[in-house]
């Protein structure tokens, strides 16, 4: 573990606090749907994730669900870090765009390398201004922009995180992570391939560059 640390992390903290997380942290393996937080949870470890995306989901008000954002390689989810600290029942879902690892760390270790570690603190602070402006970003995509920007914004963020120009997922499953039916993600995405903007395949949708 304390070389995939090393990898990932050794841009951000130093040795020591290494290898106290290397000492104290376990290594979860995880596959492309696995529900890694869900909503209700009591959260005791706090992830860093050495491989792989995980995409974070709210709760809205009619029981449905929202897509916030994605956390890669090098990442940690800012509002797991508050429900650790804040012993609160976990108030997103966490489910693995692809294959990965995350390393968990107790509760316990965190709130004490606050303390102990400036690289800690730093990166801690700034994971949590990140997901903010992320946050901030979904809110204005939900106040601002229409359907098919919200769309259009969606697939390229899916075509990033990736690495590909192909999106595997059923016109359902994006429907679901933008909290819409699928027979309003069907027609926008006729309408994009219209415009020459994408390619829809049998199982796939192509990004064409422009």
């Amino acid at each position: 573990m304390k070389e995939l640390l090393q990898q990932t992390y050794g841009m951000f903290f130093e040795q020591n606090l290494i290898d106290e997380i290397a000492q104290v942290a376990t290594l979860k393996d995880f596959n492309e749907g696995d529900v890694l937080i869900d909503f209700g949870d009591y959260i005791k470890k706090m992830p860093l994730l050495i491989s792989g995306a995980i995409k974070i989901l709210r709760e809205d008000f009619d029981e449905g669900e929202l897509l916030l954002y994605f956390i890669e390689k090098g990442d940690t989810c800012a509002m797991t870090m508050a429900c650790c600290i804040g012993d609160r029942k976990s108030e997103i879902k966490a489910i693995a765009e692809t294959r990965g690892q995350v390393v968990m760390i107790p509760v316990k270790f965190m709130e004490e390398w606050l303390g102990k570690y400036k690289s800690w603190r730093n990166y801690v602070f700034n994971s949590y201004n990140n997901r903010l402006k992320e946050m901030l970003s979904a809110i204005d995509n939900l106040a601002f922009m229409n359907m098919e920007e919200r769309l259009v914004s969606y697939l390229s963020e899916k075509s990033k995180i990736n690495a590909t120009s192909e999106i595997k997922n059923t016109h359902q499953e994006i429907a679901y992570d933008l909290n819409t039916s699928r027979v309003v993600i069907s027609r926008l995405l006729k309408a994009l391939e219209n415009q020459g903007k994408i390619k829809l395949h049998r199982a796939t949708i192509e990004i064409l560059k422009d």
